[in-house]
């Protein structure tokens, strides 16, 4: 029998652990947190040396690692009006991107009947 501890199992048991009864939350790395809140270390860094979230410190396949509840990064990162206005912002230069694009097109198109003008290609 092995002695080795199966970190994958563990950190998604760890993950999944419940938090002061019923209804659990899920614990997940700084990494993870990152990720799915689209907030920065930093930022995550903050927040839980302040208080605002959650965090607890287990061991990992590499050492200890820190662990925050999803849940409240998502609520912190909801509370922030820098965080919103970058999301907004990505989402508006998705749109503008979009925008350019068709304006290419657009204009390709227009050069191509240029080209070929009245009576066919421009020859030179």
């Amino acid at each position: 029998m092995s002695d080795e501890l199966d970190w994958d199992k563990a950190l998604e048991a760890w993950s999944s652990e419940p938090e002061g009864g019923p209804g659990g939350r899920q614990w997940v790395t700084l990494a993870e947190a990152e990720r799915q809140a689209g907030v920065s270390n930093s930022a995550l860094r903050s927040w839980y040396r302040s208080g605002q979230v959650p965090s607890r410190l287990v061991d990992g396949p590499h050492g200890v690692q820190r662990l925050v509840p999803l849940d409240a990064v998502l609520q912190r990162a909801a509370q922030s009006p820098r965080i919103q206005r970058r999301i907004a912002g990505a989402v508006g230069l998705e749109a503008e991107v979009a925008l350019l694009r068709q304006q290419v097109e657009t204009l390709e198109a227009r050069l191509r009947r240029l080209e070929q003008g009245p009576s066919g290609p421009l020859s030179g």
